[in-house]
């Protein structure tokens, strides 16, 4: 997280510890470590000298498994919630929206609050999953906003619900909503983010919408003492509002997301928080939705007391490509060509990091606009042009030829060479067609949600990235059954595998890019993961690591760079629910420490399974501890500490 050190004076008051959470005390304030979503921490127990000698301290398990064991038609997936850390004690939320507090010494559980989502429906699209909870230090409040649409406000120190806020310790998300949203349609699974006294929420809803007018995905400020809504940014600017000339034929006004369903950031010296948007409906198929389509896949950047728009930046123009923004932007304080600048580093899913002046969103360095292919599906009208950063340079692959594909052997360069062939394919940016095209990187590859971190020091971002082509069709519907003429759902995008069961191209197919931000250029890069080197067909080449195509989650401090990764998924679409399941495959669980200025692996621990969300640490009783989120998917999950015990 962000070290403010001697810059920090004691006016700052609030401010400075919401955006200081790690400091010296050594707590993790904020699901990205801090509001500037940096991932850092300045505690240096823990060094490229003991590292090795890390030891499990204490597991807990989830309150979740118990109730999985007594309901056996609940499926967890993944256990994704990062803590925040006060006083020594955790603060987490469980897949099934459940909040938990854990003495940070020992494991044992505080207090937990169960707001029994479980017995009344289930989220749709990602099911049963959670990231995190946020915290407002001043009124010792624990902020939780639940995938059935409410923002909850619990006491720290006994999980109660506050009865001044809201009616009863909670308000309802889905008051106030341009348009009826039903029940589990709209939701939240990412934290919200706390800066100053507003507390400011997203929300997600169902990709691949069936129908022109979809849940509209406005960002809201609420007032962390009362609950009262402070103001709304409409994502799809509504009548009269900057920004509704890019949709054409006025299709404002049924467009739905646009929504911010991931992690937030801010600058509160600024007063500004910084959105991080999605895609609109249909996710795959922009026909109806004609124009630019402002402010989807944009960082927009908002008075975080009025909710007024300061500035914005659109990565991607009429997205189809599944492009949203996936993670927090990144601030950074660096010296780029001799002056100390205030920027914004935004990882994306195409493999580029746009990287912005925070206070004005100019582009640090030029950002080019260059001529796109055409869509070939009825009604689709692309933007000609899409943006393109002249550095960093892309920190993954980007648009797939036969050149991109393995070869390891002739006979495996064959057979992912007509694999590729069934399907359209070309540079980034390939527009998705009837007969399916290969989008490279595809929906879960280059970043994800796990973002990025900083060390401030260095000015160097740590960039976690997946080498993942995905299979996108679009099909043409009833038009007895839905108002829209095309759209893509869950069997139509999907990642596409080579040969015998091995990645379609050449490796890595995970990886950690290291960008300094003072100079746009990449430091190194490694490969995460030990990769498939053990596959019969490539056991006898004694290859060296090729990374594993799963998400990495990465975690800086002052001494070391620390990374996991997800397990191997196998996912299927359950219509019942209208959600994904995910069941997850162990696979090397482990905890990695690199030195920051080389990638060099230093030490690498076992871990019980596979992180599914990002480690932070946090100093408790004297001691530092490094937690990570394991399991779930069919597997038990657990947060599991590690520390360098008894000294």
């Amino acid at each position: 997280m962000f070290v403010l050190l001697a810059l920090l004076v004691a006016g700052l008051g609030l401010g400075a510890s919401q955006q200081r959470p790690g400091g010296e005390k050594g707590e993790w304030g904020s699901y990205g470590g801090d509001l500037r979503n940096t991932k850092y921490s300045p505690l240096t127990e823990i060094d490229a000298g003991n590292a090795k000698h890390l030891r499990v301290a204490w597991r807990w398990t989830s309150p979740d498994n118990a109730v999985v064991a007594s309901q056996p038609g609940l499926h967890l997936n993944l256990f994704e919630g990062t803590p925040v850390a006060l006083d020594g004690h955790l603060f987490v939320a469980t897949g099934l929206h459940q909040v938990a507090s854990i003495d940070g010494r020992t494991g044992a559980t505080r207090w937990v609050h169960d707001p029994g989502l479980y017995r009344r429906g289930t989220p749709q699209r990602l099911g049963w999953v959670h990231r995190g909870v946020a915290l407002w230090t001043a009124g010792r409040r624990v902020f939780h906003a639940t995938g059935d649409g409410y923002l909850l406000a619990l006491d720290v120190d006994t999980g109660t619900p506050v009865s001044g806020f809201g009616t009863d310790g909670r308000v309802d998300l889905l008051a106030g909503l341009r348009r009826p949203v039903t029940r589990f349609e709209f939701g939240v699974n990412s934290p919200p983010s706390v800066v100053g006294d507003v507390v400011v929420v997203g929300s997600f809803v169902q990709d691949g919408w069936r129908k022109k007018a979809g849940p509209p995905g406005d960002v809201r400020g609420y007032d962390a003492r009362s609950g009262r809504l402070l103001w709304t940014f409409h994502t799809v600017p509504d009548a009269g509002e900057f920004g509704t000339d890019t949709w054409l034929d006025e299709s404002w006004r049924y467009s739905g997301s646009t929504n911010v369903w991931t992690v937030m950031s801010a600058d509160e010296a600024l007063g500004l928080v910084y959105l991080p948007t999605s895609t609109p409906t249909n996710d795959h198929y922009g026909g109806h939705r004609p124009g630019d389509n402002l402010f989807a896949e944009s960082v927009v950047a908002l008075d975080v007391k009025t909710g007024k728009r300061r500035w914005h930046f659109q990565a991607v123009h009429h997205g189809i490509w599944d492009y949203d923004l996936p993670a927090a932007p990144v601030l950074a304080d660096v010296t780029i060509g001799g002056r100390r600048r205030k920027v914004l580093a935004q990882v994306s899913k195409q493999a580029f990091v746009y990287v912005l002046d925070r206070e004005t969103g100019a582009p640090i360095w030029p950002i080019e606009e260059r001529p796109v292919a055409p869509s070939t599906v009825p009604g689709e009208v692309l933007s000609r042009t899409q943006p393109f950063p002249s550095r960093p340079a892309p920190f993954d692959r980007q648009g797939i030829t036969v050149d991109d594909l393995i070869d390891f052997t002739p006979a495996l360069r064959r057979e992912a060479t007509d694999i590729l062939g069934r399907f359209d394919s070309g540079p980034l940016f390939t527009p998705l067609s009837e007969r399916g095209a290969v989008v490279m990187p595809g929906a879960v590859g280059g970043a994800s949600w796990a973002g990025a971190a900083l060390d401030p020091e260095s000015g160097r971002l740590f960039v976690p990235s997946v080498t993942t082509p995905y299979i996108m069709r679009t099909r043409a519907l009833d038009p007895t059954t839905s108002d829209m003429r095309y759209a893509s759902f869950g069997i139509d995008r999907l990642p596409l595998g080579g040969p015998q069961g091995l990645p379609l191209t050449k490796p890595p197919y995970g990886r950690i890019t290291a960008i300094d931000l003072g100079t746009g250029e990449h430091a190194w890069v490694v490969p995460h993961g030990t990769g498939p080197r053990d596959h019969p067909a490539l056991a006898s080449m004694q290859l060296p690591r090729l990374g594993w195509p799963s998400r990495g989650f990465v975690l800086v401090t002052r001494t070391l760079l620390f990374a996991v990764q997800e397990p191997e998924i196998a996912g299927a679409f359950s219509a019942a629910t209208n959600t994904f399941i995910y069941n997850a495959r162990t696979r090397t669980p482990q905890l990695s420490a690199f030195d920051k200025r080389t990638g060099q692996i230093l030490v690498e621990l076992a871990l019980p399974a596979n992180a599914g969300g990002s480690p932070m640490t946090f100093r408790a009783g004297g001691r530092q501890y490094i937690v990570v989120p394991v399991g779930g998917g069919g597997v038990p999950a657990e947060l599991v500490a590690l520390s360098l015990g008894e000294r």
